[in-house]
């Protein structure tokens, strides 16, 4: 048996490590996993244009509202963005169309700290599954 040297640690150690990550993400192959991906691009990095691809209908028509609303806002990573954190709360996935309801706490520069609940309405184009709403509520 050969244990690892010195030389092939820090391979494996990468490999691991990449893999965590590829694990942590959400599938995107399922309804649930789209919704997810698109609250952390859409919420909790706040790049509008990595959501979009996910999104399909009246999504799309309000992230390209947004997208104009805060044209010429640099959001870059100089930007101080807020800490977000959500949970799943609930889900109603019979038929066509699940729907996903998110709560997140949101932390901007002070102590306080925003409570918000996002819901995702999702269905399936072709193979591939889409944001086709999405609201925000306290």
């Amino acid at each position: 048996m050969t244990f690892p040297t010195r030389t092939t640690r820090p391979v494996i150690l990468f490999i691991g490590l990449a893999l965590a990550l590829v694990a942590c993400r959400p599938d995107e192959r399922t309804a649930q996993g789209t919704a997810e991906r698109f609250i952390d691009e859409h919420y909790v990095q706040i790049n509008l244009a990595a959501a979009k691809p996910l999104c399909v209908g009246l999504a799309t028509k309000k992230l390209e509202e947004e997208e104009r609303l805060v044209a010429g806002q640099v959001i870059d990573d100089s930007t101080r963005k807020p800490t977000v954190h959500y949970k799943l709360i609930d889900k109603k996935e019979e038929g066509d169309r699940p729907s996903f309801v998110f709560e997140g706490r949101i932390q901007v520069d002070t102590d306080d700290t925003l409570v918000r609940k996002w819901i995702v309405t999702t269905r399936r184009e072709g193979e591939a599954w889409k944001v086709s709403n999405f609201e925000e509520f306290d």
